[in-house]
């Protein structure tokens, strides 16, 4: 990987790792449903101007029903209970739960498309999961104030992450990834649209939450976009996916850096075993292999 490659990997997850802590920021003033709206709004608007300059406005046309879909799956509904975790849940604990997406994608994958998972890919779920189950021992609790469902809430996020991507692999694979994602995000703002004027916040807004919301929008999602495929495009799916790994890292140094965040053990533990059950999950490595795999 070029040095540029790698920096633009970096930016990327960094972006990425932020997005949990300006949701912690703005959520609890806007509300989870109100805040992604405007989060999938802002990034409308930045995406839909390089789709009409590009003269591929029509694609949203044609391919509207996988779009609507798609913006379901891979932003609407995650995005709203991720927003909604991080009412009671840190944004480093919530990335760590973020990065077990990779390991729902390839089960969904085995499950739905019947796609063949070798020994080392079995193992890397089954490692995967029980990283899972250390993260979360102990803070399973769904009576009053306890994390229980914000815990499931960020794991069926992921679930929808892992579905949208196969959706995406099937139905979506021969148009352009600009398209997608501008189509999505405009997709996932019409669907909410009712709900976020129904739940609009009757208080004002701080500025500090809608300074956080521009910055989702903007920074974390449609500039995280276009450097994402723009990594795909110059190294491929099997390195680019590997900002799975660096996202969790620099969501607890933004947490323990502008919210005070503390890195515990279980998260360590834990995430540090989802991510090697991960990179075995994705093919990244494998027993024997002289080099990683594609995927």
């Amino acid at each position: 990987m070029k040095a540029a490659d790698l920096a633009e990997l970096i930016v990327l997850a960094a972006l990425w790792g932020a997005s949990f802590l300006f949701m912690r920021v703005a959520a609890p003033a806007f509300g989870p449903v109100a805040l992604i709206f405007v989060r999938v709004a802002v990034a409308s608007a930045c995406l839909l101007p390089i789709l009409l300059w590009r003269g591929e406005a029509r694609g949203l046309i044609d391919n509207w029903r996988p779009l609507l879909l798609v913006g379901l799956l891979n932003s609407a509904l995650p995005f709203c209970l991720f927003a909604w975790a991080t009412l009671s849940l840190s944004a480093g604990f919530t990335s760590v739960l973020n990065a077990t997406a990779p390991l729902w994608g390839a089960l969904v994958a085995y499950l739905w498309l019947k796609t063949a998972l070798p020994f080392s890919r079995v193992l890397g779920l089954t490692i995967g999961f029980l990283g899972v189950l250390v993260l979360v021992w102990g803070k399973v609790s769904f009576k009053p104030g306890g994390d229980g469902w914000a815990i499931g809430a960020a794991l069926l996020a992921t679930l929808s992450y892992g579905i949208a991507a196969n959706y995406s692999k099937q139905k979506l694979a021969q148009i352009s990834p600009l398209l997608v994602a501008g189509g999505s995000q405009l997709a996932a703002c019409l669907l909410l649209l009712p709900l976020a004027i129904w739940l609009w916040p009757a208080q004002p807004v701080a500025a500090a939450a809608w300074q956080a919301s521009a910055a989702l929008g903007i920074a974390c999602t449609a500039l995280a976009y276009l450097l994402f495929f723009r990594l795909i495009a110059h190294v491929g799916p099997s390195k680019a996916i590997a900002v799975t790994f660096l996202i969790p890292l620099f969501a607890i140094l933004w947490g323990g850096l502008f919210l005070g965040e503390v890195l515990s053990t279980p998260m360590l533990l834990g995430g540090g075993i989802i991510l090697a059950g991960t990179s075995l999950a994705l093919g990244l490595w494998q027993f024997g292999a002289a080099k990683t795999a594609s995927v």
